[in-house]
């Protein structure tokens, strides 16, 4: 296979995708907490919301500046950690607005992320994906220079039978898997402590000996996640075992 020539890197270290194949497993919020975990170390950090029809970061951040743009490029809104974001639905003027594209356009959208976004001087560039295998997420891996796809999974069986298709995506296009992540593990009561495995017995040990890839760790289900960031509040998350596996897993990396 042929691929086309990749994109000038800009002054951006490092560039991860963080990806699944699987729709509904965490891949947006773990996207921002990565950022997170990152900026709080002190790096320069930035997301580039590559999923075009579904985006959500912008609401994460609790973001709604629309980027302005000069002879230089477009300027992306920083968030309050200064984390530099990108994302269809801050270009809308209603983000309940579908966008409503074929193939190509959403290609094209994904390519103008990273080229015409002034990405500037950033220690870490996160790519936030689209489920699937298709257009965008294609775009992403055939002409951006990715330094590694992170992997996100969840304990079912289905759900790592379709991270399998996007890790031969990766590896078709020679894109390194830097790890996996098991998301949304179990559940705590906040009552007694006790773990309840909601979605069953994990299927990731398996998974990483198919893939040999190495295993990040199993984050657990927490609503308060889920109810921070509906408010666009992740930045003021807190989870000492989360930050702690997410922070061991770019260590060396960025």
């Amino acid at each position: 296979m042929t691929l086309p020539p990749k994109s000038d890197r800009k002054q951006i270290r490092k560039i991860f995708a963080v990806g699944s194949g699987k729709g509904g497993v965490g891949k947006s919020s773990l996207t921002s907490l990565l950022a997170v975990a990152a900026a709080r170390e002190g790096k320069k950090v930035g997301i580039m919301d590559a999923d075009i029809t579904g985006p959500s970061i912008p609401t994460f951040f609790g973001l709604s500046t629309f980027p302005f743009g000069n002879a230089e490029g477009i300027e992306p809104p920083k968030t309050k950690l200064g984390i530099k974001v990108i994302s269809m639905n801050l270009l809308l003027d209603d983000p309940a607005k579908p966008v409503v594209w074929r193939g190509p356009l959403l290609g094209n959208a994904v390519t103008q992320f990273f080229t015409d976004v002034r990405w500037d001087d950033l220690d870490v560039l996160f790519i936030d994906l689209p489920p699937g295998t298709g257009d965008a997420v294609l775009t992403v891996m055939q002409t951006i220079p990715l330094d590694g796809f992170l992997l996100v999974t969840s304990p079912q069986e289905i759900a790592s039978l379709v991270v399998r298709k996007a890790a031969k995506m990766a590896e078709m296009l020679s894109v390194p898997l830097v790890g996996v992540v098991e998301n949304m593990s179990a559940f705590f009561c906040p009552d007694c402590g006790k773990r309840v495995e909601v979605f069953g017995k994990s299927h990731s040990p398996s998974l990483m000996e198919d893939l040999g890839a190495s295993f990040w760790g199993s984050l657990p289900l927490d609503p308060s996640l889920a109810e921070m960031a509906d408010e666009g509040k992740i930045e003021a998350y807190e989870n000492k075992e989360v930050f702690d596996i997410l922070s061991q897993g770019l260590q060396g990396r960025i």
